[in-house]
């Protein structure tokens, strides 16, 4: 079929994987997410001893050489290394054989905030150190923040759509929303999306540091991330990847795929406000999330866990705070809001790919992750955010909500079957 669906086709979830800080495949990250695990330490990618924030939630004891070829390792970008290999992740997890399918049918978004930081960094030190001759002819395809993209669509033979969505810290739920549609109007049947980033990197850091936005909590990193508490004071950084795989509902069952769940809806808005402070009064968020809702057919009281944004600043949680209210009304105070980033830190343009991961495994096991470090209560964030402890209340319809600078806001709704 090479046109659209007569009807919107139904939107479902087959394959999950995640490369975080507290696990490299989505099954791990999901065992530490219910453990309480915190992936926050002293950063090592380089000395941090001059910066005002010193941590960071780095993917350790992994290795990109030993589970992709070597020389493409060397030619891309850590973003790339981490996005690439959680597709193949996700990919595995959905079993689906390519040889079996029609590439022309089958597409990848997949989204970074930043993209290549790290090549940036190194390739302009190369040019000021060395001169213009030395620089890598891999430059450019490295650092471009649509060629994990393109790699994993040459790896997968997957000639449909194809781009990389840059919206910020909502990247990754773009991508996915963007691939819902793709797949929803029948232009493909399966899409691999996501987000991947790499931004703990000294240029990076020196310049969230200089926006004073990131925390200085350096003597005590467990504990530096801790979304709607009273005593936060800034978000850290984190990096790595998830990725899904999504397909029509149709194509899974007749493949007899094993089917997670049902992305059922989706939405995006901009605050119109400001370049980096969320609106006060929640209106773009309460837009995204009031649309995704209604898109998806799905009444708020059906909501039973929301996966909030909640980056540990004191605008954003607040702020993020009102506009949940506003949507869910008397049952704000019923549905359980969680900050998973209190565990992984921030990914940034990555936030929305391991978030929906979380989503999705909420729903397959029945259990809500919580937010740690949750030890002061605000009283302008009062909602139920699942204080330190998972909870297990088999949660039915679940909603994922990330935010990015320019105002950017996306909002996904997943439904059990």
């Amino acid at each position: 079929m090479d046109h659209y669906a007569s009807e919107p086709r139904r939107v479902v979830v087959t394959g999950l994987g995640a490369i975080t800080s507290i696990g490299h495949t989505a099954d791990d990250f999901w065992a530490s997410l219910l453990a309480g695990k915190c992936g926050i330490e002293r950063v090592s990618h380089f000395d941090p001893t001059d910066y005002a924030c010193q941590i960071g939630a780095e993917v350790r004891n992994w290795d990109a050489a030993a589970l992709w070829d070597p020389k493409e390792v060397r030619r891309n970008d850590r973003y790339t290394h981490f996005g690439f290999c959680a597709a193949r992740q996700a990919v595995k997890d959905a079993g689906l054989e390519m040889q079996k399918e029609d590439g022309d049918r089958v597409g990848v978004i997949i989204g970074s905030g930043i993209g290549g930081m790290l090549t940036y960094e190194n390739q302009l030190r190369v040019l000021f150190e060395r001169g213009p001759r030395k620089v890598s002819p891999f430059t450019i395809p490295s650092l471009i923040g649509n060629i994990c993209s393109g790699l994993v669509g040459i790896e997968l033979g997957a000639r449909g759509p194809n781009f990389g969505t840059v919206s910020a810290c909502a990247s990754a739920t773009h991508s996915l929303g963007e691939a819902y549609h793709v797949v929803r109007r029948g232009e493909a049947d399966i899409m691999v999306a996501g987000g991947a980033e790499a931004s703990i990197t000294p240029f990076a850091y020196a310049s969230f540091c200089a926006m004073k936005a990131m925390s200085t909590r350096n003597d005590d990193p467990q504990h530096a991330s801790r979304p709607f508490d009273a005593q936060r004071d800034g978000f850290v950084m984190g990096e790595g990847s998830g990725v899904l795989v999504l397909e029509s509902y149709e194509h899974a069952k007749a493949r007899g795929a094993r089917i997670y769940c049902e992305l059922a809806g989706y939405a995006a808005s901009c605050d119109a406000f400001h370049i980096t402070q969320p609106d006060p009064e929640g209106r773009g968020l309460k837009l995204s999330m009031s649309r995704a809702l209604s898109y998806g057919g799905v009444r708020p009281e059906e909501i039973d866990y929301i996966n909030a944004h909640g980056t540990s600043t004191p605008y954003n949680d607040k702020f993020e705070t009102i506009a949940i209210k506003k949507v869910f009304g008397d049952h704000a105070r019923k549905v359980a809001v969680s900050s998973t980033k209190s565990m992984t830190g921030h990914l940034l343009g990555a936030a929305g790919g391991i978030e929906a991961v979380a989503c999705v495994k909420a729903l397959q096991t029945g259990f809500i992750p919580p937010t740690i470090n949750y030890a002061e209560p605000d009283p302008e964030c009062d909602l139920d955010y699942v204080p330190n402890q998972a909870r297990e209340t088999k949660p039915r319809c679940v909603m994922s909500n990330n935010l990015g600078f320019g105002g950017q806001n996306a909002s996904a709704v997943f439904r059990a079957i």
